[in-house]
Parts: C-alpha cells; structure tokens; sequence
C-alpha cells in the first residue's frame, strides 16, 4: 500500500476517536462556538497527527564486539507479477475525491444562480435577496436567500438567517471542505460535517431567542416549516432535519462553566493513542555512519567472539585507528566485494537466499586472514562468500594509540537475495 493510503487510514483512525470523544463530552454541553472551534481544529489535528512519530524508547545496549558494514548481493530473477493493489486503491480514491468535489461545484453552481435571480437589498450586516416563488431559506456568506412570503409572514426566519451571517457558519463549512474531499470515503467526516451544521443551527437559534422572541411561538413556526425538500447542502439554511434536537437543546439548561475543563481529557486520549499506534524504537550506542547497518542487522551470538577465536587481535571496535580498504571506509570493501560475488545456480535454481555473518582478521601487514564463517546459509553460498573473502587484496592495517599497528578482527554480513 502506498504511504499516502496508509496516511488517510491512519487519519481516519484519529477521526474516529476524536468524534467518539465529541459524542461523549462536547455533544452534551451547550458551549456551541467552542465546540465549533473544537470541531474543526480537531479534525484538522487528525491530519496532522499522523505524520507526528512518536515512539516509547527502551534502553538496549548493543552487544557487538567487532562490527562493519556488510554487502547485499542480489540476483534478479523472474517472478509472477503481484497484481497492482495499491494502484488500483489509489486510482479509485482519485475518482472519488473527483465526483466528490464535482458535487460540491455543482451545488455552490446552484446557489450561485438563485443569488443572482433574486431581488438584491443591501442591509447593515447582510445582502437581503427576495424571490417571488416559495423557496427554502439559506445563507451563504453575508447573503440570506429567502421567498418574500417568509420575510412578510415570518420574520423570525429572517432573524435566524442573520444569526448565521453574523457567526460567519459559511466560513465554517468552507474551512471543512478539503477534510471532507480528502476523506470523502470514511463515513464519519460526512457525519462531523452534520454535527457542524447542527452547531450551527443551535447558535443561530440561541441567537434568536435573545433577540426577545418568544421561544414557544418560534418552536412551533420551526415545526410547521420543517416539511419541504431540503436545498443545498453548502448553504445554512432555516430548516434542519434534526428538528427534535434543535427543540431539545432550546430547552436544555446552560452548561456550566467549570465543564469546559473537561474538554482537555481529549489531550491524554490523544497522546495515548499516538503512542498505542507508533512502534516501539531501541535506544542503541553511537556508531559511526558506516557502521550502521551492521549493527541494526546482526544478531548478538553471531557476532561474539571468544578469546580463543580472537588470537590476539583486537576488536574492531575498540582499535584506535581503524583498518581502511583502497584508503577508504568499510563501504570500500562492501563495493568489491560485491563486484567479486557470484550467485550460485544450484541456489538461484532452489531459490534460496539469506545472511551470512563472517569474521576475519586484518593482519599487521594489511592481509586478511583467519577468514571464517559464523552463521551460514548452505554449503555452495557459504563457499562463495568464504572465496571472495579470502581473495581480498591487501588493507591499510589498524592501529593503537600508540601508533603501531595491530591485528583487528572484523565481522561481515554478506547477503545473498533473488528478486
């Protein structure tokens, strides 16, 4: 799977958890701007996280005596093509992401055509347009869009479409639109983006009743216009289909205000998850840079030598100035040997690869000697690698403190792998 599939999964990971934390704490409260200030900057959050790698670190200590880097010899070989999955998955998000933001032209389209028909009033606060036919109430932007039927017979939907001029809820809906064409596939941003305007229905109505209207009337008017078809779901509109909420939450007492404290359980529950998600990293000791890979690969009983085994050489890390190949680091000796290597057939035939950890000395003369085979793979590739070895021209040998050079044993990972 790509990484950009597996960024979006794991995202919508966060998602999930983020929204599991509204519907339990945020929902209940009546602190609707802070919980549309919530809403929205966790859902960005959830983007972000991802790409934040936080890991639990455990303390290791790195049992390699002798240590550098090693070759890894591959043989291309023939194979079934894997079916393109990942391809695919990527190809199907591209054109859903595409109808996706089809729709969401489409419909600003449609809003875009009923502002230019109708009859424009420029207020304090807001653009007024009136449409002769009977049309559904929205806002978008600075402009509420209603029939001139409603604004004569009922101008509490006016005020209430004012409401949602004056908290800026098209701004809102703006700010969440490359979430929801981003995440177009995960049910639970289409559900977010619904409790957003649902937040925004309950400020706007909040905002009404302050106005001095009477809330039992206002009710009842919510009522008799909740039967329609709904119109454009980019606009702020009068009607909602969560009616018995709306009605529920005018009732609701005021929240208190030592609940907003709550809302910083989400931190906890957030860093928990993050590092539940990321794997767990060993601490090791500082290598140089050619030493890396050889010691994040080899095993701790490979690589251990015994006194016997060391003949009075000195480990290759704990020498001075260590033995240089062509005058140049490890990697030297990686690149020749790689140069010298060849597959046998009897095991590209049976398929067969793997490590082979090696140990040889580095003479006071430079010549390699003592070259043996710690951990092998079979016969024929354990040959090859003890033959290339063996054949190494002459190093730089390494020296002591004192400046006189020593024998230094050395281990080397020879990797043979078909592809």
């Amino acid at each position: 799977m790509t990484p950009f599939l597996l960024y979006i999964a794991r995202a919508g990971l966060y998602l999930g958890l983020f929204y599991a934390f509204y519907l339990l704490v945020m929902r209940r409260t009546t602190f609707f701007g802070l919980n549309r200030l919530l809403l929205l900057a966790g859902s960005y959050l959830c983007l972000l996280l991802p790409v934040i790698r936080l890991r639990t670190v455990t303390a290791a200590g790195i049992a390699q005596e002798v240590s550098m880097v090693g070759v890894a010899w591959e043989r291309a070989v023939t194979s079934p093509k894997p079916f393109p999955w990942p391809e695919i998955l990527l190809a199907l998000y591209v054109c859903g992401a595409a109808c996706s933001l089809g729709l969401y032209l489409v419909s600003a389209r449609k809003v875009n055509g009923l502002i230019r028909r109708g009859k424009k009033t420029v207020l304090e606060d807001c653009t007024l347009v009136l449409l002769e036919n009977n049309v559904r109430s929205f806002s978008w932007g600075r402009t509420v869009v209603m029939s001139r039927q409603d604004l004569e017979q009922n101008p509490a939907i006016f005020t209430h479409e004012r409401m949602h001029v004056h908290y800026r809820h098209t701004l809102d809906l703006l700010l969440f639109s490359p979430i929801q064409l981003l995440f177009w596939w995960n049910p639970l941003v289409w559900i977010i983006r619904e409790e957003l305007r649902l937040l925004h229905e309950y400020q706007a109505d909040e905002g009404v009743l302050q106005k001095g209207i009477d809330a039992t009337q206002y009710q009842l008017l919510l009522v008799r216009k909740a039967v329609g078809e709904q119109r454009f779901s980019l606009a702020s509109g009068f009607q909602h289909a969560k009616l018995k909420n709306r009605i529920a939450m005018m009732l609701k007492p005021t929240t208190a205000g030592w609940m907003r404290w709550s809302y910083l359980a989400l931190i906890p529950v957030l860093a928990t998850f993050m590092f539940a998600c990321n794997p767990k990293k060993t601490a090791e000791t500082p290598v140089p840079a050619e030493e890396s890979e050889a010691l994040e690969s080899l095993p701790a009983k490979a690589i251990k030598l015994s006194a016997e085994e060391l003949t009075g050489a000195v480990p290759f890390a704990m020498v001075g100035v260590k033995p240089s190949f062509n005058g140049g680091s490890a990697n030297e000796f990686s690149q020749w040997v790689n140069s010298q290597l060849k597959y046998p057939q009897t095991a590209i035939n049976d398929k067969v690869q793997g490590r082979i950890i090696m140990s040889f000395t580095v003479d006071t003369d430079g010549s390699v000697k003592d070259v043996k085979v710690l951990r092998g793979i079979r016969q024929d590739l354990d040959e090859m690698a003890l033959k290339v070895v063996t054949a190494s021209p002459k190093w730089e040998p390494g020296r002591n403190a004192e400046g006189e050079a020593v024998p230094v044993t050395m281990v080397f990972p020879v990797i043979f792998q078909l592809r």
